[in-house]
């Protein structure tokens, strides 16, 4: 299961398939980007095996930390500010990071790091989740494709923006505003 550096593979979330690089792999992300015909100017979520790994390139307030714990693994990004050195880097003053409930793409991130990832689609449509599909599609264009022995939820991750002071839902997946504020309260 170890990737290289300019691999792109595609495998299983508990959400939706993703598509990714490790992230720091700049080749990799560009592929990415190339793969699914996808603006520039649009940004890679980061997937992570741990809140630990997350720490490393993000600041954790006291907030996020409650919803990362209460919601994660599972079907939720956060958006947090990058920490200095990473800003730096890479020019992101945010990022989106997320860790998945998925055995698999654990495994993976685990024993890769942290992954820049996307769905699996051509930009601006809808995801991919057969793999068949995305065999006959993508299969062709990336270094490996990995098949889902779970059942995937078949909607994307909630986002919440939490770079501010307040909240703001940029997607509303199957975790809800409302059960966030609970959280928060």
């Amino acid at each position: 299961m170890k990737i290289n550096d300019g691999e792109v593979i595609i495998f299983p979330t508990d959400t939706v398939y993703g598509i990714g690089a490790k992230l720091n792999d700049k080749i990799g992300q560009l592929r990415i980007y190339d793969i699914k015909k996808r603006s520039l100017n649009k940004r890679l979520s980061v997937l992570c095996s741990s809140l630990e790994e997350i720490e490393k390139f993000a600041i954790v307030t006291n907030d996020a930390r409650k919803i990362i714990n209460a919601f994660m693994p599972g079907a939720i990004t956060v958006i947090l500010k990058t920490k200095d050195d990473v800003r730096s880097e890479t020019i992101l003053d945010t990022i989106g990071v997320r860790i998945p409930n998925h055995k698999l793409a654990l495994e993976i991130l685990t024993e890769n790091g942290p992954m820049a990832t996307t769905s699996v689609n051509l930009s601006n449509e809808p995801p991919l989740n057969d793999y068949d599909e995305i065999i006959s599609t993508f299969g062709s264009l990336v270094d490996k494709v990995y098949p889902n022995d779970e059942i995937p939820l078949k909607i994307a991750s909630t986002v919440v923006d939490m770079s501010n002071d307040q909240i703001k839902i940029i997607r509303e997946g199957i975790i809800t505003l409302e059960e966030i504020e609970k959280i928060l309260k």
